[in-house]
């Protein structure tokens, strides 16, 4: 099992699947990410993998720098973080903007959160797995003027649809959705109405006889 995935920006590598056939090298900002190669439920299909909490700090500042620069066109007045991985990135985002906090959507329910703010939730990665997110009721007054929604991936569209579901509880419209990666095209159909911006973009592989390929 390799350890040195999301660990450095690369010069020398060719952009795609490698010929280890476990990892993929995504360009981001004239470099690379080398990223795992995860084989999907039905064994056809495959994802390259980022997982934000597991990368290096280096890697992990780039990827805000460049999000937060693309937001920034934006001028959000807020940002939401999408639990789990979206909040670490949605927090090193806002503080490049000069922010001072974060409105963290959350899937751990306190005691004195309504289940009126809450929705159901799942992900590409956990499917048989749905959860329920939440909105602190304290965070609503908040929630005014250009709102940004950060999550660190956008596979099948699944969690952000449900973000924005609990976002419209409360009559709130996105300026523009971030994330780190934009992983194969299933989420358009989820956020259509809205700009999405990502730090950068990886197909969805799919096995064949010579190895992985992008569709």
């Amino acid at each position: 099992m390799r350890t040195d995935v999301w660990q450095a920006l690369h010069k020398d590598l060719d952009h795609g699947v490698q010929e280890d056939q476990e990892t993929y090298a995504v360009p981001f900002e004239g470099h690379s990410i080398l990223l795992p190669i995860r084989a999907l439920s039905d064994g056809k299909r495959g994802v390259a993998s980022f997982i934000l909490n597991q990368a290096s700090f280096s890697v992990v500042d780039a990827v805000a720098d460049a999000l937060a620069q693309k937001l920034a066109l934006y001028q959000p007045d807020i940002i939401v973080g999408v639990p789990t991985l979206g909040l670490p990135l949605a927090e090193a985002v806002a503080r490049r903007l000069g922010h001072t906090r974060i409105v963290p959507l959350s899937t751990s329910r306190k005691f004195w959160y309504d289940e009126r703010l809450s929705v159901n939730m799942s992900s590409i990665t956990s499917p048989e797995k749905e959860k329920r997110l939440y909105l602190d009721p304290r965070m609503i007054p908040l929630l005014t003027g250009q709102v940004a929604v950060i999550d660190d991936v956008l596979s099948s569209g699944s969690s952000i649809a449900s973000a924005l579901g609990l976002l419209h509880l409360q009559q709130v419209e996105p300026a523009v959705i971030g994330t780190a990666m934009l992983q194969g095209t299933a989420w358009r159909s989820r956020v259509s109405q809205y700009p999405v911006e990502g730090a950068f973009t990886t197909p969805i592989l799919h096995k064949t006889d010579a190895g992985w390929a992008a569709q």
